[in-house]
């Protein structure tokens, strides 16, 4: 077992990863920016190390600064958390390279799975549903538009290495796909520097539901069940839950299996997620995979009584997993508390937290690292804590998070906690019938 692992990352992740690790008997290193100096990830980790001035670029994602830290620190491991350098395979091979475990993917798994349209290829070899569409990347327009024809109208071209909905145009006929087409490769080269597109069909009414997998250096891999993360603004999700409120147990196991094997057709090592749509007709299709741990993985944990962060870090340094596939016996669901102005379009909202005081009770939850006092800084993700509640059925949970949430008080800045309150009495959300398109047809005024 590793003796001391670096975390790199910030904020809540970090300090989750922290208190699994102190359970452990396992030391840790913060590294930290000069804005994130009075986190308490730093102030709650053995060690910490500065690596440089806010911008990500020059401090969360200077791979150089956060290898020299694990060496002079001595750390055998580095834990990246979600985000930054999580899936970054130059990272996890350099890592390699310096005689340092990296607690997540291979560099080769990563690559598999980093880009889209070699995912998609991957998991349509492994028998994996994948969406029709192109076996790779188009060529030109006109090869786009005969394949739109095939497969039928709408279709979605998409960025390769896109994410957060950047690089992604929906077509719903020929006389559209030229300016489409045009935009997402201007876009999707001035974000990722990389203009390569494919093309879907557009899947009608989607749920976005996702399959929390763990893999072992021998070749097993177990599956956690699912999350429901279709409550989502521009393509970013704020509510996931689990079960899904429309996931049959024989939905569930064709699901299970599939994600099962399209992690083993990459001999995956560790937790990641392969993320379906399914459709109004109840088919299902990979969407992608995610090679790290989860934002929303608390909610799999509550119902499986399951410490994912511990079992990354075991799978890392050698054990064979001690998961085993899960059917959910209990209900759970995670509230991402941002600190933006949900009535002025989810505006970021950084300063100072004057007043705090998070919500307490059976069956709650929170994961943060703010607190009364502290300055949330501009320069990175607005996400500034997590709820999380877990009981016996869908009912209960959004009544003990509804709740939870009017017991929370966070002064000082404006938060999305009044959207979630409006949120859990909603009664399309109540029923559990909605898409991914939900929030586009919301009330947000008044919040």
């Amino acid at each position: 077992m590793f003796k001391k692992i670096l975390i790199a990352n910030r904020g809540e992740i970090a300090l989750r990863v922290i208190r699994t690790c102190r359970e452990m008997g396992i030391q840790t290193v913060a590294v930290y920016s000069t804005a994130d100096r009075e986190s308490l990830h730093v102030r709650f980790a053995d060690e910490a190390v500065c690596i440089g001035p806010p911008a990500s670029r020059q401090s969360y994602l200077n791979i150089p600064n956060i290898i020299s830290a694990a060496e002079i620190t001595n750390a055998d491991a580095i834990h990246p958390g979600y985000g930054f350098l999580s899936e970054n395979a130059e990272f996890s091979r350099i890592c390699a390279d310096y005689g340092i475990k990296f607690i997540g993917a291979t560099a080769e798994q990563i690559n598999f799975m980093g880009d889209k349209a070699t995912a998609k290829a991957t998991m349509r070899a492994a028998g994996v549903p994948v969406i029709p569409g192109s076996e790779g990347l188009l060529d030109s327009v006109e090869q786009g538009k005969e394949l739109a024809k095939e497969i039928g109208y709408p279709v979605i071209v998409k960025a390769t290495a896109g994410g957060g909905g950047r690089g992604m145009r929906i077509i719903k006929d020929e006389s559209e796909f030229q300016k489409a087409w045009d935009d997402a490769k201007m876009e999707s080269g001035a974000a990722f520097g990389n203009d390569g597109l494919y093309l879907e069909k557009f899947v009608e009414e989607p749920r976005h539901i996702e399959i929390q997998v763990v893999g072992d250096q021998y070749g097993k891999v177990c599956h956690l069940s699912e999350r429901d993360c279709s409550i989502q603004r521009r393509h970013q999700k704020l509510v996931e839950e689990t079960p899904s409120p429309i996931v049959t147990p024989e939905l569930r196991e064709r699901m299970g299996q599939a994600a099962i094997k399209g992690a083993s057709a990459i001999n995956y090592e560790g937790a990641g997620t392969i993320e379906f749509l399914v459709d109004k007709y109840g088919e299902f299709y990979f969407m992608e995979m995610n090679t790290r741990i989860q934002v929303e993985h608390p909610i799999t944990e509550e119902v499986t009584n399951f410490d994912l962060i511990k079992e990354q870090i075991k799978v890392a340094a050698g054990e064979p997993i001690s998961g085993q596939n899960y059917t959910p016996q209990r209900y759970a669901m995670e509230c991402r508390i941002n600190a933006e102005d949900p009535a002025n379009g989810f505006r970021p909202s950084p300063g100072k937290i004057t007043q705090l005081h998070f919500p307490g009770g059976h069956g709650v939850r929170i994961d943060s690292h703010v607190y009364a006092g502290y300055t949330i800084p501009p320069n990175y993700d607005s996400m500034i804590a997590k709820i999380i509640v877990s009981g016996q059925s869908r009912e209960e949970v959004m009544t003990r998070m509804k709740r939870a949430l009017q017991e929370c008080v966070i002064e000082g800045i404006k938060t999305t906690i009044p959207f979630h309150i409006r949120l859990m009495d909603d009664p399309g959300f109540k029923s559990g019938i909605f898409t991914t398109k939900y929030l586009e047809s919301f009330d947000f005024g008044g919040l």
